[in-house]
């Protein structure tokens, strides 16, 4: 039997099996399956499969990296060619030779790549077409936009992001709170610091012995699904902010456009009147969560006109000076630090001071 075939078989299994407290267990155990299939599927066994593809290395460039996805024909492209051509100044193109880069914008001072990521529908994750290295791509990005068709957008969205979620890119989610250590011995340590709706004792026991895991600590600390806990195991999921893009909404009313506007994670624009980019940029701007840091050298005025932009989360004065060179921290002595993040301006800190979007710094060496 093909993998596919035993994915379709369990697949048909769950949608005939009842959701209740008794079938819990059983549905448990098929959805481990399900994953561990999956996941031969996105990276099959032995030797050098047939070749890597070519074009899909994209080389990583800028300050963050978007991805574009979408059926064909819902105007990725002219959203592309619009926003990186409206938004960035002539050639800032960094033309590599590959088929998925068309271009680089300058966004508050930030470099943004976008990239459009072909074909990744037509069964991706079940590996037909270029599926694999297509996903491989949209897994590096910070930000993915789901781009739709405002006449159907809702099947499209079903699909795409079960294409995603197959191969374990969790939309829009936090990483679920469940603590996972494997051991030598010891059996399987169960404790759940909150009421289970799905998970008990036995079940996330079954679901460990499909992996062949049976001593480890497992701590549920949210209200966990059998899903979560299957994400934890795996360990290879990745979590990435999304927004829904709606285009062509010059072809509706204004009425239905102001239902549209109250849908979470969703931007409604037209890219080919170029309507609403401002606010999708604005958008794009919060999920990236991106800080600005502007540099100030001795004596003379901090230079607001090209900021050093940290990613959320690594945004402390020692991860500044390792962006601009790896050598810098070695010399660092301390750091005089003007802005949001400091009581007094400016303010000595050291390599381990946490710095805010639009701080001003100046580095002292020793």
């Amino acid at each position: 039997m093909s993998l596919l075939a035993k994915i379709a078989e369990i697949e048909n299994e769950m949608a005939r099996t009842q959701k209740n407290k008794a079938t819990a267990h059983h549905l448990g155990l098929l959805k481990a399956r399900l994953a561990k299939l999956r996941r031969e599927l996105i990276t099959p066994k032995g030797g050098s499969g047939g070749g890597t593809g070519e074009g899909f290395d994209v080389a990583k460039t800028g300050d963050a990296r978007i991805g574009f996805v979408g059926f064909p024909s819902v105007g990725k492209s002219t959203l592309l060619s619009n926003l990186a051509g409206v938004y960035s100044e002539v050639a800032a193109y960094e033309f590599t030779t590959l088929t998925t880069v068309p271009g680089v914008i300058r966004y508050k001072g930030a470099k943004i790549q976008l990239l459009d990521l072909p074909g990744i529908i037509e069964g991706a994750k079940d590996g037909k077409g270029r599926g694999r290295q297509v996903i491989a791509v949209a897994r590096t990005c910070n930000l993915i936009l789901i781009v739709l068709d405002v006449l159907k957008p809702l099947g499209h969205k079903k699909l795409i992001e079960h294409e995603l979620e197959g191969f374990g890119i969790r939309l829009n989610k936090q990483p679920p709170n469940i603590g996972f250590k494997k051991k030598d011995k010891g059996g399987i340590n169960f404790t759940a610091t909150c009421a289970q709706s799905e998970l008990d004792a036995d079940t996330v026991k079954s679901i460990l012995a499909e992996y062949k895991i049976h001593n480890a600590d497992i701590t549920l600390r949210s209200d966990a699904t059998a899903d979560d806990l299957i994400d934890v195991v795996e360990g290879n999921r990745v979590y990435i902010p999304c927004i829904y893009v709606l285009n062509k909404i010059d072809q509706i009313s204004i009425e239905e456009l102001d239902i549209i506007y109250k849908v979470p994670h969703c931007v409604p624009i037209s890219a080919h009147h170029r309507w609403n980019f401002d606010d999708l940029l604005e958008k794009i701007w919060d999920y990236l969560k991106l800080v600005r840091i502007y540099t100030k050298p001795k004596g003379q005025l901090p230079d607001y006109t090209s900021p050093v932009v940290l990613p959320d989360g690594r945004t402390a004065v020692e991860d500044f000076c390792l962006k601009i060179h790896k050598n810098l921290i070695k010399e660092f002595k301390y750091a005089l630090v003007w802005g949001s993040s400091v009581k007094h301006n400016p303010q000595k800190v050291g390599k381990d001071h946490i710095l805010e979007d639009e701080d001003v710094i100046q580095l002292v060496k020793k």
